[in-house]
């Protein structure tokens, strides 16, 4: 089972931290989380008055996954916590495209 590409987690990793503003970050950030094939985006937020990283609280927001045939599927969280394809999503040999549609959201399916 071959990894994913360096380029492709740069890529990942560079939208997460385009997503909140340099300003709010000491409240809010975006990262990725890379499991296997598979880069899962979580939302971490800061607690009122919190000094450390580790009181933040997380959200797992979407999941990216790397196919054997190097394309990418997207996933969602549906209500019992886990995981489904979301199919009316772009085929990627990339992650970018599903990124922007994690932005563009047009079913309310990642940012709650």
């Amino acid at each position: 089972m071959s990894p994913i590409p360096e380029l492709l987690l740069r890529q990942i990793e560079r939208w997460c931290s385009q997503c909140v503003p340099r300003h709010a970050r000491a409240e809010m950030r975006v990262e990725p989380k890379r499991r296997g094939r598979s880069v899962t985006v979580v939302e971490r937020r800061a607690p009122l008055g919190a000094d450390n990283d580790q009181d933040w609280s997380e959200r797992r927001v979407a999941q990216l996954r790397y196919g054997q045939d190097g394309t990418w599927e997207l996933f969602s969280l549906d209500r019992s916590s886990k995981w489904r394809m979301v199919h009316d999503a772009p085929e990627a040999s990339s992650p970018v495209p599903l990124l922007e549609e994690i932005d563009r959201d047009p079913h309310g399916l990642f940012w709650r």
